[in-house]
């Protein structure tokens, strides 16, 4: 199978690297990706929008023959439900990890603070506590020193969506700081949070009880949720 993975805002595809492996070994073919603006802290990020970042993800899917697994984590999340409806007969699952998938004209985070054209790190007061559960100093200097500015647009450009097959697609959510059960009683109460997950047709939960970055607290156990999912895509 064919499994592109899409990093959250800060982090290039390079922050997949110890999820990769047990994918490959698999016998999988796996494409993490770096989204425009994220190349390097020094990249121009004007100009680049939600849009420029779906259309990244769209021509990954495009450039294969066969249909794709597509995970995304936190906002890549968003990313990849905007390439599931652009390509909803090309997508087999979409693996959302401690994210979902954003529904009309909703935006990813426009509460982030920016400095022009960049959305930095912010410091991790900022953060929950349930963001940083298992995030230690350690995992928290090296992603800081990784960290690369996320461009403003992404943020907070509205999502557009026009191809209701979208909801056939199959998803997994990988649960991490809000439990399943969370996510099933916000569902329940029509919270909007989870709208747009509430219509999706075939939806299985995987809980991974960790903070918002598995895949530098807990990479070998969301490589096997991964897995696991791919193996229910075949």
């Amino acid at each position: 199978m064919d499994i592109i993975l899409v990093p959250g805002f800060w982090l290039d595809a390079s922050s997949w690297s110890q999820v990769t492996p047990p994918l490959v070994a698999a016998g999988h073919r796996v494409y993490p990706l770096t989204l425009p603006g994220l190349e390097a802290a020094n990249a121009p990020r004007a100009g680049i929008g939600l849009r420029n970042h779906i259309n990244a993800v769209v021509a990954a899917v495009d450039a294969l023959d066969a249909p794709v697994v597509l995970v995304g984590h936190s906002g890549g999340g968003a990313i990849i439900h905007g390439a599931v409806d652009a390509r909803p007969d090309r997508v087999r699952r979409a693996v959302y990890v401690d994210s979902g998938p954003l529904g009309e004209g909703g935006v990813i985070n426009d509460e982030l603070p920016a400095e022009g054209d960049d959305v930095p790190l912010p410091p991790w007061d900022s953060f929950e506590d349930a963001d940083l559960v298992d995030l230690d100093d350690g995992l928290r200097a090296a992603f800081r020193a990784r960290a690369i500015p996320q461009p403003r647009g992404v943020a907070r450009d509205p999502q557009h969506l026009g191809d209701e097959r979208r909801y056939t697609v199959p998803v997994t959510v990988i649960a991490c700081e809000f439990p399943s059960a969370v996510l099933a009683e916000w569902i329940d109460a029509g919270h909007p949070y989870v709208a747009e997950l509430a219509r999706i047709r075939d939806v299985e939960y995987v809980d991974l009880p960790t903070g918002h970055w598995p895949q530098f607290t807990k990479p070998a156990e969301l490589a096997a949720a991964i897995l696991a999912a791919v193996d229910r895509a075949k």
